[in-house]
């Protein structure tokens, strides 16, 4: 059992060893030229004018998150979508309930009014 765990530790020492070196080795060959338009602050081709920190309406983060939800939820019932002829009927019964939760949320969350763009 102590070998698998050797292996496991030599996996975690590599892959934190290699982004380490190939940080320090880009900022150690990068150029460095700084001028005050690589300075500038840069947001989508626009020059700021103002006040940067600007707030937003939390709308924008609700729909991120019924986003994240709804592409979370595609991920977990791929594998029930891949092997559905192989299925038992307690998964395709444990599917049926995830998506109904979910279902629930997104009429939740839709009733409340979160979901109308303003």
């Amino acid at each position: 059992m102590l070998d698998q765990w050797l292996y496991i530790g030599i996996f975690l020492g590599i892959s934190l060893f290699l982004p380490a070196v190939a940080i320090f080795l880009a900022s150690l060959l990068s150029p460095k030229k700084p001028n005050a338009i690589k300075n500038s602050v840069y947001e989508c081709g626009v020059e700021t004018r103002g006040e940067t920190w600007v707030q937003f309406h939390v709308q924008y983060y609700i729909y991120a998150l019924m986003f994240m939800i709804f592409d979370v939820e595609t991920v977990f019932l791929y594998p029930f979508a891949v092997a559905y002829g192989q299925l038992t009927l307690f998964a395709v019964v444990e599917a049926i309930i995830f998506v109904t939760i979910l279902l629930g949320g997104f009429v939740y969350t839709w009733k409340k009014g979160n979901l109308t763009w303003q």
